[in-house]
C-alpha cells in the first residue's frame, strides 16, 4: 500500500493487470506495450521496471502473502 502515493503519480491514466496463480506474481503495466530498459528491486520484493527514466510497470512477487489494512 505505500506504493500508492507514486502510483497516483504514473502520467499514464490505465493499467493493465495480470495474476500468475502459479508464480504467485501480480504484474501491473501503465503501458502497453512497454520494453523497460531498466528495473529495481524494493525491499518490499516488488520489482519496478522502468523505460527511459519512466515508471511503466510494477511486478508484485509473493503477491497472496501480502498483508491488508
Amino acid at each position: 500500500m505505500a506504493l500508492v502515493p507514486g502510483l497516483l503519480e504514473v502520467r499514464h491514466s490505465r493499467m493493465w493487470v495480470a495474476y500468475d496463480k502459479d508464480a504467485d506474481v501480480l504484474y501491473i503495466s501503465f503501458k502497453k506495450p512497454s520494453h523497460a530498459d531498466d528495473s529495481e528491486l524494493t525491499k518490499e520484493d516488488v520489482i519496478v521496471r522502468y523505460e527511459r527514466g519512466e515508471v511503466v510497470g510494477i511486478t508484485v512477487l509473493n503477491a497472496s502473502k501480502r498483508k491488508t489494512g
